[in-house]
């Protein structure tokens, strides 16, 4: 890449500017599993697994409002959806997700399955607040009935229902088993459109590829509608982590950053549950990684992220912001989990970069924080793997006129707020941005990139270097 030349206005800002700013900064933590947002009259909401729900005002601070054991949702939860719990054998709620349709109600999409076989039933409930209570109307879906082939059929459960570009109004749906499916639904009546095949539309996955938690969103700056998924197990030692891919049309055939067709994204016939086969495909945008202490900085509070995922998107349309709301566990703390949410851009290529570091309200961002870019840095790449341990941070030294040096080498330059970078021969385009970093209790200058071919870099500038 030839090495541009930062304007005079732009050196000011960046090598001008604090390093990093001392801060405390508190997160109303939520464990909500497999959160799915929902933004109404002001206030935010998380749906989960086991009946969990949160909600917040600005996406950092959440308070959950109901759980199995006290569940607001539906209070007579086991006598309401009795019909779905008895045809799948199971007490478990899994992730569900819900929407307003035009009457101004909402609409729920539950599923029940015990876990450890495709028994599930997918169902619709329905209430005139967000928080309940929820009423059956009916069950929408079955799996694991006499006859089904669970190799190449869905198993019912992880609905994402959203509209298109279009306002036709879909479900996507599926965990392991036979893959992600996708159905049309009535926008009228929430359910499920006749005149189709039974299970809908085969996007992806198969012969029980360890592939979960479909999340559509449509960008109508670049056209694509894009499909998150999550590959792995969802244990903390099981390698759960974020994946996309993206389609100029919602019924596909969607493809990852290297020209992949995901409906080749499969395990090999008999291979079940084999990570490595499914590993290649799918835009990498989180697993498990922990950004290594520099010299000089605090290792007390550095955590070790392990198993994020299971996300769903917000698009704010007022300010044309976007944020991914994903769950994650940590080394440290076992199979526990919270609820996190960042940031997300659309890189030059087209694909969605995650922040490094957990959102933070412009309300509690010091208003003296600004970009640095010279110094050294913690630079975090996410592999294409399966990582069930964490990929950690090397250093690497941002000079200020543009060179690269030590974990990665090469060279970078800003324009605005956007980076791009050439280190070990790759070209990767992203976003720098002020973020909040947890473990050093600073703001810092931060960027997430990504390759044209689907690559994740994170970087963390150091703090204490003024």
């Amino acid at each position: 890449m030839r090495r541009r030349v930062i304007l005079p206005l732009l050196l000011a800002l960046l090598f001008a500017a604090p390093v990093a700013h001392a801060a405390q900064v508190k997160f109303g933590n939520a464990s909500v599993h497999d959160p799915s947002v929902l933004y109404a009259d002001g206030t935010y909401y998380i749906y989960g697994s086991h009946m969990q729900a949160a909600k917040s005002a600005d996406l950092q601070d959440w308070k959950l409002f109901s759980k199995l054991d006290k569940c607001t949702l539906q209070p007579d939860y086991a006598v309401e959806f009795n019909e779905a719990l008895t045809f799948a054998e199971t007490g478990t709620f899994w992730a569900p997700d819900v929407i307003r349709l035009a009457d101004g109600r909402y609409y729920m999409y539950y599923c029940c399955c015990e876990g450890s076989k495709p028994l599930a039933a997918l169902g619709l409930a329905v209430s005139d607040s967000p928080e309940g209570p929820f009423d059956n109307v009916q069950i929408l879906l079955k799996s694991g009935e006499p006859g089904y082939d669970a190799t190449r059929l869905p198993n019912a459960i992880d609905p994402c229902v959203f509209f298109d570009a279009e306002e036709r109004l879909w479900m996507v749906y599926g965990s392991y088993s036979g893959g992600i499916f996708l159905l049309e639904l009535d926008s009228a009546t929430g359910l499920i459109r006749e005149g189709q095949e039974p299970y809908g539309i085969h996007l992806l996955g198969g012969n029980h590829s360890c592939i979960e938690a479909p999340y559509m969103v449509y960008n109508a700056d670049t056209g694509y509608y894009y499909l998150f998924l999550s590959f792995g197990g969802l244990g903390v030692n099981d390698g759960y982590n974020m994946r996309v891919c993206r389609s100029k049309s919602v019924q596909g055939p969607y493809e990852d950053a290297q020209g992949h067709a995901m409906t080749d994204c499969a395990c090999k016939p008999g291979n079940f549950w084999n990570n490595d086969d499914i590993a290649p495909y799918g835009v990498k945008i989180m697993g498990g990684c922990q950004f290594a202490p520099l010299a000089g900085e605090n290792s007390a509070k550095a955590q070790i992220v392990r198993s994020p995922g299971h996300n769903s998107v917000w698009y704010d349309a007022a300010t044309g912001d976007w944020y991914l709301i994903h769950h994650t566990r940590f080394k440290a703390t076992g199979d526990r989990y919270i609820v996190q949410t960042r940031r997300m851009w659309f890189n030059d290529y087209g694909w969605p970069c995650v922040a490094p570091t957990r959102y933070v309200t412009d309300g509690r961002m010091p208003s003296d924080v600004q970009l640095r870019m010279d110094g050294a840095w913690k630079l975090l790449s996410h592999g294409q793997d399966v990582n069930t341990e964490e990929h950690i941070s090397v250093e690497t030294a941002f000079s200020a006129d543009g060179a690269v040096s030590g974990g990665f080498n090469g060279e970078y330059a800003v324009e605005g707020d956007r980076i791009t970078l050439t280190l070990d021969d790759v070209t990767y385009s992203g976003v720098c941005a002020v973020g909040y970093d947890a473990d050093q209790d600073a703001f810092v200058s931060t960027f997430t990139a990504m390759s044209e071919d689907g690559q994740t870099l994170w970087g963390i500038r150091a703090t204490g270097q003024e």
